[in-house]
């Protein structure tokens, strides 16, 4: 099959490895199950045996990032990814039967089935850099795919060791990763994005969703977008306020608040926001002793560090109260280590309240009626996840009913997106399309349909002239569909 010549502004690097994969496709369509398994627990063991080197190259991208929360948000839920894809794969390959149109009833076979699309490229963010290429990957792969993948400028250190690695366990025309700097130490993330793959599939901030979009869109190539935006926790009056503290504060401070799912802001009723950050900051004493040791993440790099202490400065000038969570502890401003703080009395004018915090800041809103809640959640861009605190099945339907988001946990947070079984992804200014487990084979195959014509015909009865028999079948056709 011809193709159209690659640009010849793109790096020739890139080109080389996307002519590769797209030829190494064409000579191989459609792979067995046993070679998609073998991919897979080729994926399982480069994370089971380079664990260490893993962990530690995102700590040096990091200069501070808890290893614990390494192993645990992205090893474990890679490793168990890649084995639920191998023990699910012989039905996600199935062909799927469907039901025939009445005209065609009885003699003849429908059905669809999964075929891979070709060469999927994937751009991966800063915040959970292995995970977030492992994840889709792992779709890609199980749907009989090959991979291009392109790493985040805040990953160089573990980009590198991946561009190591990967060749033990992958040719280069199934699996290659690029360092987002090219020779010449400017991004080619554009240009990456400009290559006519089968399917992209993009994580980062809607701005540049909308960037990678358009490259996409001049070669008609499909996208998956999961993008962030504000996502908003509400605590219930039934619920205990000391519990949800708890489960809140869990996801503030994990990655230091760096996750495109994590509580935003949160409302609390009229009243109880004293007693909320009361309780918040008993938990974080008995959780972090120490700011310094380790367990607690680092901002990423110093253009975001100055970016959230300029938006708790432009909320304070403002008129808001910024209340630390860990009294007399500071942080590291050299290290990047920030504390986290809650800020009362915000109103939408901050940009706290405009844009995604992705840090330790947490903004509190109270409110009276749930309505209220309802109404401000629906006047802004649907965000990607919600969270509820109740115990009330009626107050849960009504505001899963009411409002729309990417996921949602209830009476907890951010679990949601570690389920393999449920899909994740954005609506709206959040994202579009779907990944995880099934709907991520999903994403990265065509379901192609199939019509099968049995030994009769049944349309042959309904040939003219209409008169006698056409006629009479086509009665009782349209009177057993009144």
């Amino acid at each position: 099959m011809s193709h159209t010549p690659l640009p010849d502004h793109i790096p020739q690097a890139l080109r080389d490895c996307f002519s590769a994969q797209r030829a190494a496709f064409q000579n191989a369509r459609c792979p067995s199950l046993q070679e998609r398994r073998q991919d897979l627990r080729a994926l399982h063991r480069l994370l089971l045996e380079n664990r260490d080197a893993l962990v530690d190259a995102v700590n040096q991208d990091f200069g501070c990032r808890s290893r614990f929360e390494t192993l645990m948000t992205e090893l474990l839920q890679g490793q168990e990814a890649a084995l639920d894809a191998i023990k699910h794969l012989p039905s996600w390959m199935k062909r799927q039967r469907r039901a025939l149109d009445i005209t065609q009833y009885p003699l003849a076979s429908a059905y669809v089935m999964p075929q891979p699309l070709g060469v999927i490229g994937i751009v991966v963010p800063w915040n959970f850099p292995i995970g977030m290429a492992v994840q889709p990957m792992i779709a890609a792969l199980a749907a009989g795919n090959r991979v291009m993948v392109k790493m985040s400028e805040n990953s160089a250190h573990l980009a590198r060791l991946l561009q190591s690695l990967l060749p033990r366990y992958f040719a280069a025309d199934k699996v290659s990763l690029f360092q987002d700097a090219g020779e010449d130490g400017q991004s080619v993330g554009p240009l990456f994005t400009q290559l006519p793959f089968n399917h992209l599939f993009f994580t980062g901030s809607p701005q540049t969703g909308k960037a990678v979009m358009a490259n996409c869109a001049a070669n008609l190539t499909p996208v998956t977008l999961e993008l962030g935006g504000k996502s908003p926790a509400i605590v219930a009056p039934d619920y205990p306020l000391d519990t949800a503290a708890e489960r809140i504060m869990w996801v503030k401070m994990l990655n230091a608040g760096q996750i495109c799912t994590n509580v935003d802001y949160l409302f609390v009723p009229e009243g109880q926001e004293q007693a909320f950050i009361s309780h918040a900051q008993k938990i974080l004493a008995r959780r972090y002793p120490d700011l310094l040791n380790g367990d607690y993440t680092a901002i990423i790099d110093q253009r975001q560090y100055e970016r959230l202490q300029a938006m708790l400065a432009d909320a304070m000038a403002q008129g808001a109260q910024a209340v630390p969570l860990m009294p007399g502890h500071t942080g590291d401003p050299a290290r990047r280590i920030m504390a986290p703080i809650a800020l009362l009395n915000v109103h939408d004018g901050m940009q706290v309240m405009q844009r995604e915090i992705f840090g330790p800041l947490l903004p509190i809103r109270t409110y009276r009626q749930k309505e209220d809640v309802v109404q401000y959640i629906n006047d802004r861009p649907n965000p990607l996840a919600l969270y509820l605190f109740s115990h009330e099945r009626s107050l849960q339907d009504y505001y899963l009913s009411q409002t729309l988001s990417g996921g949602v946990t209830l009476n907890d947070t951010l679990l949601h997106a570690g389920q393999h079984s449920l899909p994740f992804g954005g609506v709206g200014a959040s994202g579009m399309g779907h990944y995880h487990g099934r709907e991520g084979f999903l994403t990265f195959s065509k379901l192609r349909p199939v019509f099968q014509q049995g030994l009769l015909r049944t349309v042959d009865f309904l040939q003219p002239p209409y008169g006698g028999l056409a006629s009479k079948m086509l009665s009782v056709m349209l009177w057993r569909n009144r």
